[in-house]
């Protein structure tokens, strides 16, 4: 289901979503941080000279939201766009035992999380 983009004040917003990310949410919240209020073209270039692994799936989250813009708004030129919102969630984690010594076993936590970004487009 394709949701209409919405319109406040005569800006556009444009949502795009990856769920269960499996890295944890501190790590891609310190690149969120960077690319937050930044224009299209900066937050691209951000993306692609950080060396964190994270910023590579942000990176392709910000393409897919820039092609609901370019779907939902008919725009042909996304320099227009801005990235107003950028948040993480924390997701469930993924629990594990590691066999330790003695018919232990010690857990082990692997967290996952939630990205969404929201671009705002003025018309």
């Amino acid at each position: 289901m394709i949701k209409k983009p919405v319109v406040k004040d005569n800006v556009v917003e444009v949502k795009a979503t990856l769920r269960y990310l499996r890295t944890s949410p501190y790590k891609v919240q310190r690149i969120l941080d960077q690319i937050r209020g930044r224009s299209y073209a900066e937050a691209l270039m951000i993306l692609m000279m950080l060396p964190y692994r994270a910023s590579r799936l942000v990176l392709k989250l910000l393409l897919s939201a820039i092609a609901n813009a370019k779907n939902r708004l008919n725009l042909n030129d996304p320099t227009q766009l801005i990235v107003n919102k950028t948040y993480v969630d924390q997701a469930p984690d993924f629990k594990r035992f590691r066999a330790r010594a003695r018919g232990r076993g010690y857990p082990i936590q692997k967290p996952s999380c939630h990205i969404t970004i929201i671009l705002e487009c003025t018309k």
